[in-house]
């Protein structure tokens, strides 16, 4: 199957190059963050191709939650419909017949993205245009899947399952212990990370970004719109429905339920695992005296995981989903408030600590 080799390619001549790649030709990838299975189509090895980070948490295609389908096109222009959000450097959302489009800009570089996504309000089938005339100015290798694309992507497919993303650690101990330390940047924990690997064989699933989940979903299969060039075909992707509510299921009946994920995108200790571990209790990290342990109720522990959690703000409902999982996770997990100092004093705290 040929290459497309963009430094020999015009952008004039780029329609007509990506015209002699058949629909046969495409070759395919996946990978999975916090039990989000993606599926990735393109025409070329380079195409679905995994960024470094990625390459981890890579998975065999098959059932998925979300289809993508990389296209090159000659060139992108500005796009119409609502400006929704627009992260001040490098990615913009816009909204048009129903379908959102994240556009990734390169600061200095042209006004015009070098690659726009745009996936139904369900986050479920996308196609990721990918800008030739701007590749074909470069001498880098393009990466399709590259940050901040893959966790947007993530994070909002969160936003239609009860899961969400936490700024924070995730330690797993040799007895099955499955400890929770979050915290804003600078609160604590690379160094709280740093302190249980020296101290204890321990398995950390990230230093910075954690996805809290049920333990355990129910699944069926549909078969979606395939995402193409003209949104109007049909495929065969099949992608995974998840029943959001087992029917009779309460929040007590979660306890000791909810399950923590480990994602590609890492802290100051460097540390990201696709692995997972059933949640065994949080702690809210701040920089304090004594090794203080102090537990929150429900409603103090929903505040403070709210306030470190990644949601799309830009819709009214994703906070409002988000806020009801995490009233739900308070009730299932116990939350506590950690003062702490940094030294192994802190760790022993933990180790011998008991709900």
């Amino acid at each position: 199957m040929p290459d497309l080799n963009l430094e020999q390619i015009l952008p004039d001549q780029m329609e007509t190059a990506l015209e002699r790649l058949q629909p046969s030709e495409r070759v395919q990838n996946g990978f999975s963050v916090g039990a989000i299975h993606v599926a990735i189509f393109g025409q070329s090895a380079m195409d679905v191709a995994l960024v470094k980070p990625l390459e981890p948490f890579r998975r065999e295609c098959g059932c998925c939650d979300i289809g993508i389908n990389v296209e090159w096109l000659p060139s992108i222009s500005r796009p119409g419909g609502e400006a929704v959000f627009d992260s001040g450097t490098t990615w913009r959302l816009h909204e048009a017949d129903g379908e959102f489009a994240f556009d990734f800009h390169s600061p200095g570089r042209s006004s015009d993205p070098f690659k726009r996504l745009i996936i139904d309000r369900n986050f479920r089938s996308a196609a990721l245009q990918m800008n030739g005339a701007y590749f074909a100015s470069l001498d880098s290798v393009p990466e399709p899947l590259g940050y901040p694309l893959d966790e947007l992507l993530i994070m909002h497919r969160l936003t239609q399952e009860q899961a969400i993303e936490l700024h924070g650690a995730g330690i797993v101990r040799a007895n099955g212990e499955a400890n929770l330390f979050i915290g804003h940047s600078g609160a604590g924990k690379s160094t709280t990370t740093r302190l249980w690997t020296a101290m204890e064989d321990v398995e950390v699933l990230s230093d910075d970004r954690i996805i809290v989940r049920r333990d355990g979903n129910i699944s069926a299969v549909q078969t979606p719109r395939m995402a193409t060039g003209n949104h109007g075909e049909h495929g065969v992707l099949r992608l995974r429905d998840r029943l959001a509510s087992p029917i009779g299921h309460s929040a007590q009946d979660d306890r000791q339920r909810m399950r923590m994920y480990g994602t590609p995108w890492h802290g100051e200790a460097v540390y990201a695992s696709p692995n997972s571990a059933p949640l065994t209790r949080i702690f809210v990290l701040e920089h304090g005296h004594g090794n203080v342990i102090t537990p929150l109720n429900p409603s103090q522990a929903v505040a403070e995981l709210f306030a470190r959690s990644f949601v799309p703000f830009h819709q009214h409902e994703y906070v409002d989903s988000a806020l009801g999982f995490l009233e739900e996770l308070a009730n299932a997990v116990p939350v506590y408030r950690y003062a702490f100092e940094p030294d192994k004093r802190a760790v022993e705290k933990i180790r011998n600590f008991h709900d």
